[in-house]
């Protein structure tokens, strides 16, 4: 006997915990991403059809409810294009998968496929000159709880151009302060990258680390009330500066 087509919750769930967690190996932030848009799609499915979210069926994500829903977010929740092309792209990954799962889609699956991204124009780039940059280090506080933890941080932004999320994930057992200092920073993608440390840098990071000794390998690295920082000092991007050679 052939086996019954897959529900449309079944579908969903394999999605995130087989697909996206175990064999893509996407960050939790990045899987709640993936959550929101497939949750806005589902409440405007079941709108569309009149029905609770728990009646839905995999053939109800037709290839013209994908189209309203993309233009429900640019009309009616008012998205930047750059916003729809993110929860476009989420889509295209979904109904990738649902290809695979469930062959009778696949035409389906093969039109929402082919929905094209919108150019937007890019985001202006904003930086600060490297004097501006330098005035902003002697203007930093020489003392205080949390001086030393700013000034690192801050400069290891400069230094290394990493983003926030690399910052907030930093490890002691990340760092390499010997004679030719490095860190290596886990990126998006499950990637990791080695970036040189300028002396200075080092340093800093020597002297914030050094009360424990020998330092827990997965102890983090800037901190804030004895807990690891979180991306929301997102108004430390690195975004708003432009790196020198030092």
């Amino acid at each position: 006997m052939s086996e019954p087509a897959p529900t449309l919750g079944a579908v969903v769930h394999s999605f995130f915990t087989d697909h996206l967690i175990t064999v893509k190996g996407l960050r939790p932030s990045s899987v709640r991403s993936y959550r929101d848009t497939i949750r806005m799609l589902l409440v405007f499915v079941a709108a569309d059809k009149g029905c609770r979210i728990t009646r839905l069926a995999l053939d109800d994500l037709s290839f013209e409810r994908v189209i309203g829903f993309l233009r429900h977010l640019e009309a009616g929740r008012h998205n930047h294009i750059r916003t729809r092309n993110q929860r476009l792209a989420a889509l295209h990954s979904l109904f990738d998968y649902i290809a695979t799962r469930a062959p009778e889609m696949l035409g389906v699956c093969q039109r929402v496929a082919a929905i094209p991204m919108k150019r937007a124009a890019p985001a202006e780039t904003r930086f600060l000159e490297r004097d501006e940059v330098e005035l902003l280090f002697r203007q930093l506080p020489s003392s205080g709880r949390l001086a030393l933890r700013d000034r690192a941080m801050l400069l290891f932004l400069y230094n290394t151009g990493a983003r926030v999320q690399e910052v907030a994930d930093l490890r002691a057992g990340h760092l390499d302060l010997g004679e030719y200092p490095l860190v290596r920073l886990h990126g998006k993608g499950d990637k990791w990258r080695t970036c040189p440390l300028w002396r200075q840098t080092a340093e800093l990071l020597q002297t914030l680390t050094v009360p424990a000794s020998p330092p827990d390998p997965q102890a983090p690295v800037f901190m804030a009330n004895g807990h690891a920082l979180t991306p929301a000092f997102r108004r430390c991007e690195p975004g708003l500066v432009r790196r020198s050679v030092g």
